[in-house]
Parts: C-alpha cells; structure tokens; sequence
C-alpha cells in the first residue's frame, strides 16, 4: 500500500509556536517521527563494478564525524528515513559515486545530499568544493538553510548564487547554492573558481533538465567541473524524455527509484469543482467560486496555483481590494519582493499565497492544508503535465497533516486535463457539490484528520 503524501516528513526544522489561530503546528520532533515512519519501497540498481552495501539502520553506522551527527540530532532526526538508509551509504562510499535517485517529497532528500557534501568537504581548504542547483530562488535559500543548520557545528563555509545575492570578488566559501544562470555567470568572471568543486547536485533535477535554458546552463556548468567530481541528481518525478539527459550527465549511476505504486497521491483528498456556466451569464464564474472558497483557504494556509504570472497579480489585487489578505509570487517580481512574501507565508504571516509554478517543486511549508489548482498544469505545447500536478499538491498535506486539493475546471479543454491526470495516477478526482454551503461542507470534513 503507499504511503500516503499526508504522511509524508520534509527536511527543515518547525517553527515549534502556535499559528495565529492558536492551531497546533507540528514540532521539529513530530515531524522527524513522521519521517521514520516512512515506508517507502525503493529500488536500488546498482552501477558497473559497485558491490552490495548494506544499509544504514542509524546514522552511526556511517561513519560520520561527531559534529555531523551534533547537527542531525539537534535537527530532531533521530535515524535514516528509507530513502536515507539505502542512498547514504551508496553515496558516502570511496571511491565517489555518481548518483541518480528519485526520491519522494518528504522522504530526507535534501538533508541525504546535504549530509554528503558535509562529509566530503576538506575544512582546511578555503574554497568551493560544493555546488548545489536549484531551479528557483525559493528553493535555493530553503536548501542553503538546511546545510547551515546541519553543518552549525562544523566549520563549513557556505555562499549563496541568486539574483542581487551580495558576494566578494572571490568566493572562498565551502558550499554554493544557486540557480544555474547565476553561477554560470560567476564562474565566467572568475568570482567562483571550480577547480577544486568534488560534489556537483542538481535538486529537482528532472525539471532542471527539461527545462529550455536551465538544462543546457546545467550540463555547460557539468563541463567546467573536475572530471572526478562525483554528480547527484535528485528528484520526486522522471519523466521518461529525461531520464537519457540524466543518464548522460551522471554516467555509471547508482541509481534509486521508488516502485510505481509509490507515487499515488491517496494521502491528498482530491476535488474538482465545475466552474462552467451553461449559461455564458456569468463570465467570472471561476474567480467567483475562489472568493467563496476565502474562509476555507484561510482555516490553516492555502497555495493557489496559476499558469500565467498576470493572473497571479490580477487575482490578488481584486481579492485585496474586497479587504482578502492575499499576496502573490512568481518571477517577475523584483528580487527583494520574492524573499519576502516566501518568508511571510513561510512564518505564517500571511495565509493564502497566488503563485506560478515558481514554488510548485521542494518548497516545505507545514501548515499549508489545501492547494487551489485554478489552472490544472499543462506543458509548453498545452498537453496535461502529470508530474507538475503531482509536485502541485505535494505542496499540501506536509507532516503529517491532512491535504486537501481543488481542481478548477473551467471549460471543456481543462476537463480533459482533469481526465487525464485522473487516468495517469489511476485516481479519480471527486466532483465537489454545486452548491457552495454543500461543496464547503464536504471540503471541511475532508480536512479533518
């Protein structure tokens, strides 16, 4: 049976308060107990000329220097998730190994590579033997988090590589976390020099190398790079067009994947509403149905996710005009404007957050329980673009909570999107009543634990 995404643990520490409706929010604790729990079935296969190694049944069994396993437990992780017991000891073993490894939302992915990277690093030399790439911002600084809290006991440096990031003329930090157009740009004006780079991860990697621009960017940075350099890819989705470009990039991987029954979505509840008016009375029918949904959204935190950065905008500013407290994010604004609204949601400041797919991927959030697909996903040629959907609603039902997520279906091109995605996961979606009082009731008692 799969482990449902609902109970599912990511790998930053909890805000250990109370939200501002005096609800629960689960303690760093909780959540690494979550983790534990996992049951996740992995595959390993393993690359030419590698033995069997055992799994780790502790972190102790590594090998890891004290101050490592300081950072872990101080983190509340008391032992390795499934994905950790088998990728650690694969990806810790001499001579370095590249790595290929799909790995769940929530299953210690980031705290798996950043554990790595703070074995591997030589403190006595000062300068960048890590590389880290993301395919946003908002994960960039949410992984830089993770490797400085796990590294706060060792003396590891670390820099990061974002738009209008403040750096030295010559980076010497240990570790660099970034977005490939701006290291790729720092190593052109040799403010960062690659010579001495050892580990080399891209995190969400599948989108990293489909993506027109950050894919190319990517492998370019893989050929400045030592050729002993030891590469990562990690990511809860491969689609079969990426699977060769990973393949190419990490030739002779120790590769792990979960088995297919894995990546169901049944730990999230499921809805869609039908926002069509047969009546072509009302044109603003789906923007109608979000405002009745406000109370909902507000209950804990909501994500609404949009296709176009001008809805995002439009959205918000009509929802605020009638006193909604909204906020929205995508990659046209400034980047100062960016940190700050992610870092409000992230502390609960504000409840309802309208987005792009900027953070549809890695970004851990513990008390958002439901996302609004006012768009459903489709790809650059319009076809229905499952992984997308599932990295979507991944964003709810973190830690342990329930996850509730709406689907907007608004025309007849949307509904065979919904068909779709429904046929992909082999899941139906549950059409929700059409009067609101009814749908908001059923959407209430599927929040409930």
């Amino acid at each position: 049976m799969a482990t449902p995404l609902s109970n599912q643990l990511g790998d930053l520490k909890a805000n250990d308060a109370a939200d501002d409706n005096g609800e629960e929010v689960i303690t760093a604790e909780e959540r690494a107990t979550d983790l534990l729990e996992s049951s996740y079935n992995v595959v390993v296969k393993l690359a030419d000329n590698m033995e069997n190694i055992e799994s780790a049944k502790s972190f102790e069994d590594l090998g890891l220097h004290e101050d490592l396993l300081k950072g872990l437990y101080n983190m509340k992780f008391a032992k390795p998730s499934k994905i950790q017991e088998r990728a650690l000891p694969l990806l810790l073993h001499n001579p370095p190994k590249n790595m290929i490894a799909q790995s769940q939302s929530g299953t210690g992915k980031t705290a798996a590579f950043a554990l790595t990277i703070l074995s591997r690093i030589n403190y006595n030399l000062n300068a960048p033997q890590a590389l880290v790439m993301s395919p946003s911002r908002e994960l960039a600084r949410q992984t830089m988090e993770v490797i400085q809290e796990m590294g706060k006991f060792t003396q590891v440096t670390t820099a990061q590589a974002i738009k209008d990031e403040s750096l030295p003329p010559k980076v010497t930090a240990h570790v660099i976390v970034g977005t490939p157009g701006t290291v790729s740009d720092l190593i052109k004006r040799r403010v960062i020099d690659p010579k001495n780079i050892r580990l080399y991860v891209l995190d969400e990697a599948d989108n990293m190398l489909d993506m027109q621009g950050l894919g190319e960017q990517s492998r370019a940075l893989k050929r400045l790079l030592p050729r002993d350099c030891q590469i990562v890819l990690f990511s809860a989705t491969w689609a079969d067009r990426v699977r060769t470009f990973a393949e190419d990039m990490a030739p002779n991987a120790n590769q792990i994947t979960l088995r297919p029954e894995e990546l169901s979505v049944d730990g999230i509840k499921q809805f869609y509403v039908d926002c069509r008016d047969q009546t072509q009375g009302n044109k603003n029918r789906k923007y109608d149905i979000l405002v009745g949904l406000y109370s909902l959204l507000t209950i804990s935190q909501s994500i609404i996710f949009v296709k176009r950065r001008d809805t995002a905008d439009e959205i918000a500013q009509k929802m605020s005009e009638k006193h909604h407290a909204v906020v929205s994010l995508h990659g046209k604004l400034e980047t100062a404007q960016r940190d700050e609204v992610i870092d409000s949601f992230r502390a609960g400041k504000s409840k309802v957050l309208i987005t792009t797919n900027v953070i549809a991927r890695g970004i851990d959030i513990a008390n958002v329980n439901m996302v609004v697909n006012y768009d459903l996903p489709t790809d650059q040629m319009g076809r229905p673009d499952p992984e997308t959907y599932l990295h979507r609603i991944g964003r709810t039902g973190r830690f342990g909570r329930t996850g509730v997520s709406v689907n907007f279906i608004h025309d007849n091109k949307s509904m065979q999107v919904m068909n779709a995605i429904e046929s992909h996961f082999d899941r139906k979606v549950i059409q929700l009543p059409e009067d609101m009082d009814e749908a908001e009731e059923v959407i209430k008692k599927a929040m409930k634990p």
